[in-house]
């Protein structure tokens, strides 16, 4: 009855400490990379706001699937008879489970794969920024920049597939893990920067805006400058006109 479950309990290779890491820590060891040979704040700030949302609402939508599904994990026949020992009610046919609560309460939380929704959620947007910062689409052709760009997003991958070699998640709860954290990866990532493809794509929206704010300013001042300066040669002009008139009338006095 069970035989889709009943695989084994095994550890976890990538344990639950080991997710935040490479979902948050890595992204932003690159991000403070970024910035000691820039020197962007605008940057900094942004894509670390950026992946800290990326994350945390990916944890919020994973954990609340999770609890509303409820889907037994490969290895729940062991979580709920430890002994082997199967046990059911007579009337109904259920299932009496004499595990211990808390892993067996973890055990029904498969759908979708926490450790690949967050790792999807930060090198999903990492990924992103990498391709923005190099100018992966800029129709050069360098296939390096392609490889660098794809190179977190397949670290995620293995961590969805570790969780399915570890029998702690079906396929369909990988995939799907997977493809809501890269889905909030990227609109967090177009929340704070433009496309990658984009030819402002390389920094993020508050930096162009200040050189908008920039730009409108100085021409502001180049304005009043001018006016100023206009204004100063009218009243020259109008001294040097009085000043001959006065000159023209002692004369003829």
């Amino acid at each position: 009855m069970m035989t889709y479950v009943s695989y084994p309990v095994k550890q976890s290779t990538v344990p639950a400490w080991g997710v935040p890491i490479i979902s948050i820590v890595c992204p932003v060891i690159i991000f403070l990379s970024v910035y000691i040979a820039r020197r962007d704040v605008y940057d900094l700030h942004h894509a670390t706001l950026g992946v800290l949302y990326s994350v945390l609402i990916t944890a919020v939508v994973t954990t609340v699937v999770k609890n509303a599904v409820g889907r037994p994990r490969p290895d729940f026949f062991w979580r709920c008879f430890p002994d082997g020992k199967q046990l059911y009610d007579q009337v109904t046919g259920d299932v009496i489970c004499h595990g211990e609560k808390s892993f067996l309460k973890d055990g029904r939380k498969s759908f979708p794969s926490g450790h690949t929704s967050w790792s999807f959620a930060g090198l999903g947007f990492l990924s992103l920024y990498l391709s923005g910062k190099i100018k992966v689409f800029d129709r050069q052709g360098h296939v390096a920049k392609l490889c660098i760009m794809i190179l977190p997003l397949l670290i995620a991958s293995l961590v969805g597939i570790s969780r399915i070699d570890d029998y702690r998640h079906h396929w369909e709860d990988v995939f799907a893990g997977g493809l809501l954290g890269f889905i909030m990866a990227m609109l967090c990532y177009l929340h704070f920067f433009p496309p990658p493809y984009h030819h402002q794509g390389w920094g993020p929206y508050a930096y162009f805006h200040m050189l908008e704010e920039l730009q409108v300013a100085n021409s502001h001042n180049a304005e009043s400058q001018q006016s100023v300066c206009g204004h100063h040669v009218e009243l020259s002009r109008q001294h040097n006109s009085r000043t001959s008139r006065n000159d023209l009338e002692a004369g003829r006095v």
